[in-house]
């Protein structure tokens, strides 16, 4: 059994949120975090995930699905059993997203910096 996923899994300036670097769509590379540990549950998923919509995180979960980067399983019994987990070839990608994280960690100033100077010129016009 997978230890629970935290609700505080992903904080709200996690360098995630500024790094450049995207893996699909805005929550992928977070869904991929959340199945390194092992098949999980949409409504696990939701708990770390709780500012993307039902609707967004299934839109999501479908296009990793169809770039082959989880696999759906569904277990039969008194209720269908849905469980989302990383393929081979989604595991392949935890070690670009750990170098993007350590470089968006390591680039944090220079990303805020660049973030504000832009956004205070397109206020002056």
């Amino acid at each position: 059994m997978t230890r629970p996923l935290s609700p505080d899994m992903f904080d709200e300036l996690c360098p995630s949120t500024l790094s450049p670097i995207r893996f699909g769509d805005k929550w992928a590379a977070l869904v991929i975090r959340c199945l390194e540990d092992g098949p999980r549950r949409f409504s696990e998923l939701r708990i770390p995930l709780r500012g993307v919509s039902a609707k967004v995180l299934t839109q999501s979960l479908r296009g990793l699905r169809r770039d082959g980067l989880i696999a759906r399983t569904e277990h039969e019994g008194p209720t269908l059993r849905v469980e989302y987990e990383l393929t081979p070839l989604g595991r392949s990608m935890l070690a670009p997203m750990a170098a993007a994280c350590a470089w968006a960690e390591e680039h944090w100033n220079e990303l805020l910096d660049a973030r504000e100077a832009y956004e205070g010129a397109v206020r002056r016009g």
